[in-house]
């Protein structure tokens, strides 16, 4: 393996699916053959104490990721000095980008200026979102071309790769997200727990995950405004947050749901995982917005290791987090009318949920646990 440089804006302990794909891969590599160059975040001095891994924090936000701004500009100017001194200091032969946009168009720079190789992931969302604006499509353009290799996060993304940005196959490397099946297990209810979290003896539908418009939290709330005749105990809750809080709290209150949804934000990992424990099922209802997918969803791998039935929409990638009909369901979330037929079927057998969840577990434990995915991303590297 290569003496390696990991840029990313997210990562531990901000959550975020790829931050802890990055986390859960590179920690199980060889400690002298990584360097992390990853986003600020509350409480990341506390994360970084303790672990023994060479950890430099920056500023990596901004909100113009362009080349047509000032500020765009001066941006990527102070970043690129940052990391070519890290380079420089750390004898790195390859330099891993967490995403195309923006630590794509630093590695490219800096290839341009040392001749550093770099590999960058690729997730989906990311050069689907790209594609809708000229400049970005360019700047994503020229990241990909210069790329030594691309890590797509699902077979969908990889499709989307070769047909849209026609990129050659032999340049791919489909690699899965996973998930911890030690951290992430099947738990008995308990009513003490769940009285913590305020569920109580409610059924409870959880969604983990940035509050974004493709992650249909909004089509979600209309379900439940229909759901709760039918099933009057009902609690949505909500973990994460995003630019679309503010509208998804308003919305709850419009639809006076504010009895049968519940946002509890930015959690501790902790209190996630009683979450996807506790909970009756879980789901990703997302849809495409302005091309806007879902590129894969750890967060339905998490919560069939932990013995849930998952739902998801059938856009992007979240088809191959799970075996539609023995796992969980694909179904059409870009409206309510789907979802409602089917939660009314599952929510309340118990018998399914339970073969489901089984299923899921040896289905995560199987091909998806971090352990295998790792040594496979090693001989990737």
């Amino acid at each position: 393996m290569k003496k390696s440089l990991l840029i990313s804006e997210i990562f531990p302990p901000t959550n975020g699916g790829s931050g802890r794909w990055f986390w859960e891969i590179y920690r199980k590599l060889p400690i002298d053959k990584v360097h992390f160059a990853v986003g600020k975040a509350k409480g990341d001095k506390e994360f970084d104490e303790k672990h023994a891994i060479p950890i430099a924090r920056l500023n990596l936000s901004s909100s113009n990721w362009g080349l047509l701004s000032i500020k765009g500009i001066s941006f990527y100017i102070r970043k690129i000095f940052q990391i070519i001194k890290l380079v420089k200091a750390n004898n790195i032969e390859v330099v891993h980008c967490g995403r195309c946009l923006p630590e794509g168009i630093i590695a490219l720079t800096i290839k341009k200026l040392l001749g550093t190789n770099y590999l960058c992931y690729i997730h989906g969302e990311d050069i689907q979102s790209a594609s809708t604006s000229r400049e970005f499509s360019l700047l994503v353009k020229s990241v990909l071309k210069n790329s030594s290799k691309l890590i797509s996060n699902s077979q969908n993304t990889a499709g989307l790769l070769k047909e849209k940005w026609h990129i050659s196959e032999e340049k791919i490397s489909v690699m899965y997200p996973g998930v911890d099946t030690n951290k992430f297990y099947p738990k008995e209810y308990d009513q003490n727990t769940r009285k913590k979290l305020s569920w109580d003896n409610k059924l409870v539908v959880l969604t983990v995950g940035r509050l974004q418009k493709r992650k249909g939290h909004d089509i979600m709330l209309q379900t439940i405004l229909k759901l709760k005749n039918t099933q009057p105990n009902i609690l949505y809750s909500i973990i994460g947050s995003g630019q679309e809080e503010e509208n998804l709290k308003k919305l709850a209150r419009e639809l006076n749901l504010t009895q049968h949804v519940q946002f509890l934000g930015e959690v501790s990992e902790e209190t996630m995982i009683e979450c996807f424990q506790q909970c009756n099922l879980f789901i990703l209802p997302n849809r495409t917005v302005d091309g806007d997918i879902e590129g894969f969803g750890i967060v339905l791998l998490e919560a069939q290791a932990c013995g849930k039935i998952v739902i998801a929409g059938n856009s992007g990638g979240t088809r191959e987090t799970m075996i539609h009909d023995t796992t969980g369901f694909i179904v059409d979330c870009t409206t309510p009318d789907k979802i409602i037929d089917l939660l009314n079927k599952i929510l309340t057998d118990e018998s399914l949920n339970k073969k489901m969840g089984l299923a899921g577990r040896k289905h995560m434990i199987e091909h998806f646990d971090w352990k295998p995915l790792a040594e496979k991303a090693r001989k990737q590297f």
